[in-house]
């Protein structure tokens, strides 16, 4: 038999994290030809990424440009997807998550009549405009793709609930492979200010929030609930790795800058990040990928948003949904810092997103659906 030409798409620094063990995995078949196609929606940070799991685009569209909208990073990816689609003539193209990258591709792959598998398929938050656009890109490529890799039974039965009865694979999720190879590579320093913590004897909360629908009064609210919880505890350091967008940045700088024991500093390469959770006491972020992370490093998370797609980590326990509150956010925050039961019922709680082999699941699932394998990959049972 042929091998399988898969070509996997992507364009942001989540998906590339996300994807990376994946593309390992496929690279080890003899059964398949894997390619890698970048758009570059977001270019430096998905550089780090690739850089550091020694991976080479065979093809790379280079379309970020500055102020660039959702209309421009649609427009340009579909419009420069179609010519490598035509040229490459893929077997299969795999998708990741819910970016306009994401969504873009598997419209190309649509058109162009290729099936298309979605990597972490099924998250729902219930709410077309939270996040935005990622909710209703993600239903959109729901009902574009032929294979569903979902990271839970929920993620499956979202799916189900669509209307999707076919193609569907539980495999847990693939971040969780990808921590077991960034840990392992950290140096120790992470070079900059964050050198100069004393983690021993410091309780370090590591803040992120850039979400489009937290701009302006959200952001505002939860940037001075950080700046009052850092205020009343002695022992507490923050660090915001701070988004490039210049909303953000001025936000924070305004509310967070030239303040005792708050760190803001640039974006994290990937192993840094995941260094920095390590040590971390507590997260606090309006991310989805931290909402997976943090719980398998044995880190509460506090999510900073109204709603989640991952309502798995709550119902464990590992994660609260606080909302954009200040005082609620403040109220939870303190609870943590100062009552040691609740921190380590949070803490200790099990993570329900994998157990470090959601690549190779996937990679039998490809296989067995062309016909290479014989038996169905069997499910990822969570905890």
């Amino acid at each position: 038999m042929n091998p399988i030409k898969v070509m996997s798409i992507f364009g942001t620094r989540p998906e590339a994290i996300k994807m990376a063990p994946l593309l390992l995995a496929l690279e080890q078949r003899s059964e398949i030809e894997s390619i890698i196609c970048l758009t570059a929606q977001h270019r430096e940070m998905l550089d780090s990424v690739m850089n550091l799991f020694n991976l080479t685009a065979q093809f790379d569209l280079d379309i970020m440009e500055p102020n660039q909208t959702l209309y421009t990073v649609t427009a340009k990816a579909l419009t420069g997807l179609g010519k490598v689609l035509a040229e490459a003539a893929p077997d299969l193209i795999l998708v990741h998550g819910d970016t306009t990258t994401t969504f873009s591709a598997a419209l190309a792959a649509f058109y162009a009549k290729i099936p298309v598998g979605h990597v972490e398929a099924g998250l729902r938050s219930g709410d077309n405009n939270s996040p935005f656009p990622e909710e209703l890109n993600r239903k959109l490529v729901g009902q574009i793709a032929a294979l569903h890799f979902s990271p839970t039974a929920k993620n499956a039965a979202n799916l189900r609930q669509d209307g999707i009865k076919n193609g569907i694979f539980i495999t847990g999720n693939t971040v969780i492979d990808a921590m077991q190879h960034t840990l392992s590579r950290f140096s120790g320093t992470f070079g900059n200010r964050l050198d100069q913590i004393d983690w021993s004897n410091r309780r370090v909360i590591t803040l992120t929030c850039h979400r489009r629908e937290n701009y302006g009064a959200p952001m505002t609210a939860i940037f001075r609930a950080a700046k009052a919880l850092v205020a009343q505890q002695e022992d507490v350091e923050l660090v915001y790795p701070v988004h490039p967008s210049p909303a953000v940045k001025e936000a924070a700088q305004e509310i967070l800058g030239n303040t005792e024991r708050i760190h803001l500093i640039a974006p994290l390469d990937t192993v840094q990040m995941h260094a920095l959770l390590q040590r971390s006491y507590l997260v606090m972020t309006d991310s989805g990928g931290l909402q997976e992370e943090a719980p398998s490093l044995a880190k509460p998370v506090l999510v900073l948003r109204r709603e989640t797609e991952r309502p798995e980590a709550i119902e464990a326990g590992t994660v609260r949904l606080v909302g954009v509150e200040e005082s609620e956010i403040v109220r939870l925050g303190t609870l943590l810092l100062n009552d040691t039961e609740a921190y380590n019922k949070m803490a200790t709680a099990a993570n329900p997103y994998g157990d470090g082999k959601a690549a190779d699941r996937i990679t039998k699932a490809i296989l067995w659906h062309f016909g290479h394998q014989l038996e169905k990959p069997t499910d990822f049972q969570s905890i």
